[in-house]
């Protein structure tokens, strides 16, 4: 028992000795493959001071011919460092091609927006509408009415005729716009009830930003001005309804130079037309109609005071 206690001590002694461990234990070899030849010359350390990039080279087999190897006594200063090798790099002497940079997008505040459909073709296409296209010689047309239209309900009829003039495809076109110049030119006192009605068909004409029927749509509106008295002063509370539209396009105008236009017969320039409608707008529009197109259309000149 004394022998097996003194053994067991020993044993306990070494295994925490690291010395008495490292005696015990098998030396490892030099490398994953085993140890170096004899003739192989080892790497002398490096100070501190020679393992800074640019210092003097160190005794060891980058010495003697051989390829550095990184920490095995080869200089830093013969290492390729990160991003300053050749490797991968293209060595063509062509020039390369300039990508144009990239415009800034466009705000699209003249772009056509999508023209939403109207009532006036479903009650055209429902039969609901007492009228129809009279064809006469010479390819003249008209609009034959079913009903005389002193007997028509305005505040019925009216709003969906205008509601049409945003169509553009034939016969809705022609059957709105022949039908708003019939019912204005005949309406006399009936017309000035149903303007808050008219407000909504005329702003979203012009919200479309589309020229043909902007265009279409500033004549209807200069035929309603002058078809009854007190007009134009009802059409002021709504200025900042419609006038959006005519800030935008009051300086598209044709530059012809020297030239003549001949389709100024045809009456298609917004610009012209839109500054027909403010003058008639401020003529017939009482004492506040100047101040209010002033603050919707700044560049607007006034026709009376000047």
């Amino acid at each position: 028992l004394k022998l097996q206690f003194l053994y067991l001590i020993v044993l306990f002694t070494m295994h925490g000795n690291p010395r008495m461990r490292r005696r015990l234990a098998p030396r490892p070899p030099e490398s994953p493959f085993g140890d170096f030849p004899a003739d192989y010359i080892r790497p002398t350390p490096r100070t501190p001071a020679q393992r800074r990039p640019g210092t003097a080279p160190v005794a060891g087999r980058a010495a003697h011919g051989g390829v550095g190897v990184p920490g095995r006594g080869a200089p830093s200063a013969a290492f390729v460092h990160k991003k300053s090798g050749m490797g991968g790099s293209c060595s063509s002497l062509n020039r390369g091609v300039v990508r144009a940079k990239p415009r800034a997008p466009v705000a699209g505040a003249y772009r056509k927006r999508p023209i939403p459909p109207t009532e006036f073709r479903r009650f055209y296409d429902r039969g609901d509408l007492p009228v129809a296209i009279a064809h006469k010689g010479s390819g003249a047309r008209g609009l034959d009415w079913k009903v005389d239209i002193e007997k028509l309900d305005y505040h019925h009829y009216l709003p969906i005729f205008f509601d049409g003039l945003r169509e553009t495809s034939a016969p809705y076109k022609f059957l709105a716009h022949a039908g708003c110049n019939d019912l204005l030119e005949k309406g006399g006192t009936k017309i000035l009830p149903t303007i808050p009605q008219l407000i909504i068909p005329m702003k979203t004409a012009l919200n479309t930003r589309d020229h043909e029927i902007v265009c279409e749509t500033l004549k209807v509106v200069q035929k309603l001005v002058v078809s009854g008295q007190l007009i134009g002063e009802a059409l002021v509370p709504y200025y900042r309804q419609i006038l959006p539209v005519f800030n935008l396009f009051k300086s598209l105008n044709k530059n012809t130079g020297d030239e003549i236009d001949y389709a100024q017969r045809r009456r298609v320039n917004i610009g012209d037309l839109i500054e027909e409608t403010l003058q008639l707008l401020e003529i017939h529009g009482g004492d506040d109609a100047f101040i209010n197109i002033k603050y919707m259309i700044p560049t607007y000149e006034s026709c009376v005071l000047n």
